[in-house]
């Protein structure tokens, strides 16, 4: 018979791709976490891991366990939920992972809504960019996470992740007062080919966003600055530092002096925000509300 908590190793190791980061995403030792795989291939009689010196690897039979692995754990999750439901769970905590700007945007609207629509409920928020919310959510760290579209994430039909598109804001271009497109209605990027950018760290969603706009504008930005803090972003431009690309809900309510905001010419760089659960947990009673939150926030 296998174990579902050893499912749930092998698909942290084949997420992370090394004992260690799996060990300290579940908060296991790595003894303990070498220990469970070493079990699994015993209890399935197949050996499921390769070392190297670059990590750990999935064998062939493991890349099969891992397709099982998905499905056994959303059935999981479901049953948890039909539980949670036959016994009301009209309370309970839930804890949501979002970057900055989204806590603002639809998390604390979110938390208001549910103190009236359902107050048994308790969300408990970490910021935390999108590229990082997503791999909590699965190492279960936290139960929904509110994340940005990048490079590399989990598509829509991952079958570990349940996907709720939340809303999606373009960039805008920040340019210095002093700036020769500073009276532009609109800023075409091709204009900013040579000048010094300002963007967030990469790996960072939005770094990601600037870097394929410029691509798609026929250039590769030369970043001079960085900060994952949009306010430092705009004050770098104020100083004649450089230009950047910033969301615009990142904008609303910030010192603005010594900048210019401009909507980009064409067809404007977007962010597209998201919620995400465990797949199968999407109709947890208590995490559904959440997400019910989390929508209608993005709505109003």
């Amino acid at each position: 018979m296998i174990e579902a908590r050893r499912l749930h190793i092998l698909r942290a190791v084949a997420d992370h791709r090394t004992v260690t980061a799996a060990a300290a995403a579940l908060y296991l030792t790595p003894s303990a976490v070498s220990q469970q795989l070493t079990a699994l291939e015993q209890e399935t009689g197949h050996r499921l891991v390769e070392r190297g010196a670059k990590g750990v690897r999935l064998t062939p039979a493991g890349e099969i366990l891992l397709s099982h692995t998905h499905a056994v754990l959303a059935q999981l999750e479901r049953a948890a939920a039909e539980l949670a439901a036959y016994g009301s769970g009209e309370a309970g905590t839930v804890t949501v992972a979002a970057f900055a700007t989204g806590i603002a945007q639809v998390v604390a609207p979110a938390v208001a809504r549910l103190a009236d629509s359902a107050p048994g409920i308790r969300i408990r928020v970490q910021d935390a960019e999108g590229d990082a919310s997503l791999p909590m959510v699965l190492d279960r760290q936290v139960d929904v996470a509110v994340a940005v579209e990048y490079r590399g994430a989990p598509s829509a039909d991952d079958p570990r992740l349940s996907h709720v598109p939340l809303y999606a804001e373009p960039f805008d271009a920040v340019v210095p007062v002093g700036h020769r497109l500073a009276d532009a209605p609109e800023v075409p990027l091709a204009e900013l080919a040579k000048d010094p950018w300002i963007s967030p760290y990469p790996g960072n969603p939005c770094h990601d966003v600037v870097v394929l706009a410029c691509e798609n504008a026929g250039f590769q930005p030369r970043f001079e600055h960085s900060s994952d803090d949009f306010r430092a972003v705009v004050a770098l431009a104020s100083a004649d530092a450089g230009v950047a690309l910033v969301p615009r809900s990142a904008l609303r309510g910030m010192d603005l002096t010594g900048v210019v905001v401009r909507p980009v010419d064409g067809v404007a760089p977007t962010r597209r925000v998201f919620a995400a659960v465990r797949r199968g947990a999407e109709g947890h009673p208590l995490i559904r509300p959440v997400l019910e939150a989390l929508t209608g926030a993005a709505r109003a």
